[in-house]
């Protein structure tokens, strides 16, 4: 039997466990080098050092509580979690993905506030395989971690280059600025330069560029359609059902989903049925998170969502996409944003009215053009990150469990 070399202990046996320790907020920068990490993850940066080696996570209140966290790198926990590290030889990855499988929220105490205690969690028993085996399962679950992590990176950086592009041309307006002041606007070729003006005028939103216009959102696009206003029964597969939770600000996470079942499906896209390019955003209570629709995702809107959706024939998806992230337009709703006594909101129905800056075509034909590559690459880093996050999570139980067997030389070459 594969696990029969599987030795059953306690987590007291494997592993040391211990509260993490408050840090004020005035030690907290948005350039710190390490990361502060609380129940639900990391949640801010700082320069302090609470933990010089890798740890775990894991959340010990409230609705986070059991959510385990590997952290590579020197950090900070704070008192929301509580710290783990392996005893004597044991592998720290390898008991990262073993406290993530035993469902460690069942130790709490208490029901309205959970909480979590290093008693509860020491007293868990489970199989342990030797090290050799452990280093062995780390590297093939932590290889495909790792390969998520990276694609997460690359995506960070080219979302960020196309923000930055946006904001150099239509927020800061630095092409046209170049021109007034005579000179040539920098990394742009000719062509693409021409299209800029070498003047501003007037308009609601300040000066602009020659000949750019502002426009209602209703003007620009094909529509703004509004999601159920109600949650349909979960389902274990079929069509994705879009919560505020998928929501990031910028993009969609989809590691954790629901589902609708097939039959339901007419039902919940009865208004519209979202599409590869449509652009889904938060109206309530999370305000002003939007996302692209990528390719080859099966989904309806779920409450508190909206969609976007840009003309069939240069809807120009990207464009919109970023002026709607931008800051100017975030500032906007910011101030038309209705204050209510349980949520606040951003009313609906004003929405399509909103102004927006309208660039001449072919600029934004040109924007485009540099922007549909990079948010390729991030739809295929995602759809590729899904298929390795699935295949983790059917490999991790047979890993841990002994039912699959790794050779343990693999954890030595991974060492």
């Amino acid at each position: 039997m594969a696990g029969s070399s599987f030795a059953e202990a306690s987590l007291a046996d494997i592993a040391d466990f211990r509260n993490g320790k408050a840090i004020s907020p005035q030690n907290y920068t948005p350039t710190g080098s390490h990361p502060v990490f609380g129940s639900n993850g990391e949640i801010a940066r700082t320069n302090e050092v609470l933990n010089p080696k890798p740890v775990i996570a894991i959340g010990r209140v409230g609705a986070y509580c059991g959510c385990v966290h590997y952290i590579p790198r020197p950090s900070w926990v704070t008192d929301n979690a509580i710290v783990a590290q392996p005893k004597g030889s044991n592998d720290l990855r390898f008991l990262f993905y073993l406290l993530g499988s035993l469902e460690l929220r069942r130790t709490a105490i208490g029901s309205a506030q959970p909480l979590m205690t290093q008693g509860g969690l020491k007293a868990l028993r489970t199989p342990v395989p030797p090290l050799a085996e452990q280093k062995a399962i780390a590297a093939v679950l932590g290889a495909l971690d790792d390969k998520i992590e990276l694609n997460r990176r690359m995506n960070a950086t080219l979302e960020a280059m196309a923000r930055a592009l946006f904001q150099s041309w239509f927020v800061d307006f630095d092409p046209v600025r170049a021109k007034l002041d005579g000179r040539k606007p920098d990394g742009l070729d000719k062509p693409t330069a021409a299209l800029f003006p070498a003047a501003f005028r007037d308009s609601p939103f300040g000066p602009i560029p020659q000949g750019w216009e502002v426009n209602r959102i209703e003007e620009v696009v094909e529509g703004v359609y509004d999601g159920p206003h109600a949650t349909p029964p979960t389902s274990d597969s079929g069509p994705i059902f879009l919560g505020i939770g998928n929501l990031t600000g910028t993009a969609l996470d989809l590691s954790d989903i629901r589902h609708i079942n097939e039959d339901e499906w007419a039902r919940w896209t009865k208004r519209v049925t979202p599409r590869a390019g449509d652009i889904v955003f938060s109206y309530e209570a999370t305000l002003g998170f939007f996302a692209l629709i990528p390719p080859d995702v099966r989904c309806c809107l779920g409450r508190r969502l909206a969609l976007i959706r840009p003309l069939a024939h240069d809807g120009f998806p990207h464009f919109w996409f970023h002026q709607f992230v931008s800051l100017p337009f975030q500032q906007f709703l910011d101030q038309h944003t209705i204050q209510g006594a349980t949520v606040n909101r951003i009313p609906l129905i004003a929405f399509p009215s909103y102004p927006v800056l309208n660039p001449p075509t072919e600029l934004k034909a040109a924007f485009e053009q540099y922007a549909d590559p990079f948010w390729q690459r991030i739809h295929a880093n995602e759809a590729q990150s899904r298929t390795l996050a699935s295949l983790r999570d059917t490999l991790l139980p047979r890993l841990l469990s002994g039912e699959l067997a790794v050779p343990p030389a693999l954890g030595k070459v991974n060492s």
